[in-house]
């Protein structure tokens, strides 16, 4: 019988009854180990449904109930984010070497190119950057609530952004000459307009003008920010090819 590496209990099962410390054979082939570590991840399981459900009807709950330590009944954030974000970057690369995200008078050739290896190599990173760059906004407005409440609320949001410009961008192309489509594209954005108001009243519980004021503040300001940064990244991307 094996014992627990941290507090060297006798272990029945794979976790310690002690302190809960997983026992895991490190002394195995790197690649095992690393096998091991993205398949723990990216691993959905049975709260899954639940988290997506939530994390949509229910804006801020995921955050709300995180913070507030009952955190067994969801996905973890941080797994959360980076499944649907890798899904995000795949997918938008893929529409961009379609030639779906192309500006009129680009060439589908080379611009599509350039494009599609941005949002595949370059925007992934600027984004996981840019996101605790969120959260710091966040902590300039509610300075009162710890960075570490910001920063979870800032992967949950940023998830929800990506489904839903998942369901927007597709339409890129078709909304240019559908009237339809592109009214649909804006109903989408104001839902999630309205969708980060109601999470930050669900976690931040302030009132209604101070919360308008603060939200405001916050979108516009990283919205801007996003923008310089994609800018002068893509425009690099473009003459470095």
């Amino acid at each position: 019988m094996s014992q627990c590496r941290n507090c060297q209990t006798r272990l029945d099962s794979a976790y310690c009854p002690t302190c809960g410390q997983r026992d895991v054979d490190l002394d195995r082939p790197i690649w095992s180990l690393i096998g091991d570590i993205v398949k723990e991840t990216f691993e959905l399981d049975g709260r899954t449904a639940l988290t997506i459900k939530d994390l949509f009807l229910h804006p801020g709950m995921l955050t709300y109930e995180f913070l507030a330590g009952r955190r067994r009944t969801y996905t973890p954030p941080l797994r959360l984010y980076l499944v649907i974000s890798i899904s995000f970057f795949i997918l938008v690369a893929w529409l961009a070497q379609s030639g779906i995200l192309l500006a009129p008078g680009q060439d589908p050739g080379f611009d599509a190119a350039v494009q599609a290896r941005f949002l595949s190599d370059d925007l992934p990173r600027l984004m996981f950057v840019l996101l605790p760059v969120f959260a710091l906004l966040l902590k300039i407005v509610y300075v009162r609530r710890l960075y570490f409440d910001h920063l979870i609320f800032s992967l949950h949001l940023h998830s929800a952004a990506y489904v839903v410009l998942a369901a927007m961008l597709p339409l890129e192309d078709l909304a240019n000459r559908h009237v339809l489509l592109m009214i649909l594209q804006v109903v989408v954005l104001a839902y999630f307009l309205v969708y980060f108001v109601m999470a930050v009243r669900r976690v931040y519980q302030s009132s209604w003008p101070a919360l308008a004021f603060k939200s405001a503040i916050v979108l516009i300001s990283y919205m801007i920010l996003v923008s310089v940064v994609i800018e002068n990244t893509s425009s690099f991307r473009i003459i470095a090819d």
